[in-house]
């Protein structure tokens, strides 16, 4: 076994460790972040107990702020006395929360697409090339995306960038400009792998262009050209190769049957009358012309 193929077990492994809960995480580390109602302490509960009185108080006109909605594709983080309520995410639908005590914040489980920007970029073989690409992610644990980072939606945007410029610097301009496909993944894995931890998966991403400078598309134009030249020069050579050897057989053939000449000769005529022409050629024969140069 190679060490790509190690590195490459080494990471499958650790996924498969951390994937042990629902949405593909470590529960431990959700539960971590869901904090019981029972640590919030004692004047913790003080002021759990007058924001419920309150709000007895102050009813019916207090239920309008403690009932909250979600949309099919959002979910709601809760936070109690700044700690995330035991449960995770709320939604989709009506939740409850208490006034005074109780914020929260929506995040949106939808698939979210974001160009990146142009990069330039080095490539193995010292050629500057510009690369642009496209990105589908989505936020598979609400919990984490909350509480993990301050901007996942940023973070995952500098991230992709930063990528882009690291594979490719690895590759050379051949490399860059044949094998896109085994870039856009190999840049998905990478992604996937650092975004684990804030709860966000990567489904896609996708090489849009590579921009190469000017003198260098005059280079690799100017080179094609001079390789489409030489194999044209190379295809008539052998062509009239070709047609020499067909002559030649040719000849040979008339020679052996002299009725053959007579014949390509009213083939000849044919052919001028077809076209018409008023222009007759008779051929006149060597044989004749030789009483005449004797003399």
């Amino acid at each position: 076994m190679d060490d790509n193929t190690e590195v490459v077990a080494m990471k499958e492994s650790k996924r498969r460790a951390r994937q042990s809960g629902p949405g593909g995480y470590d529960l431990h580390d959700v539960e971590e972040l869901e904090n019981s109602d029972f640590d919030i302490g004692l004047c913790g509960w003080l002021l759990v107990g007058f924001s419920i009185l309150l709000m007895l108080v102050t009813l019916p006109l207090s239920i309008w702020m403690c009932i909250k909605i979600v949309k099919e594709y959002e979910r709601a983080i809760i936070f109690r006395l700044g700690r995330i309520l035991r449960g995770g995410a709320k939604g989709p639908g009506l939740f409850f929360i208490l006034p005074c005590t109780d914020s929260f914040i929506n995040v949106d489980m939808r698939t979210i697409t974001f160009d990146i920007p142009p990069q330039e970029v080095l490539t193995k073989d010292s050629v500057t090339v510009s690369v642009d690409g496209v990105v589908y992610y989505r936020v598979q644990n609400a919990t984490l995306a909350v509480a993990n980072i301050t901007n996942a939606d940023a973070a995952t945007r500098l991230l992709a960038q930063t990528t882009l410029r690291n594979v490719l610097g690895t590759k050379n301009l051949a490399e860059i400009l044949s094998d896109r496909e085994e870039i856009a993944h190999s840049m998905q894995s990478t992604l996937d792998d650092a975004t684990d931890d804030w709860g966000i998966k990567v489904e896609r991403v996708e090489i849009k262009d590579v921009k190469l400078p000017q003198q260098l598309q005059r280079a690799m134009a100017a080179e094609a050209e001079a390789s489409r030249e030489a194999r044209a020069k190379v295809i008539a050579a052998e062509g009239e190769m070709n047609a020499s050897r067909a002559l030649k057989e040719a000849s040979l053939v008339i020679a052996e049957s002299p009725s053959a000449l007579q014949l390509r000769y009213l083939q000849t005529l044919n052919t001028i009358a077809a076209e018409k022409n008023s222009t007759i050629i008779f051929p006149l024969p060597l044989e004749m012309m030789q009483g005449f140069i004797k003399r």
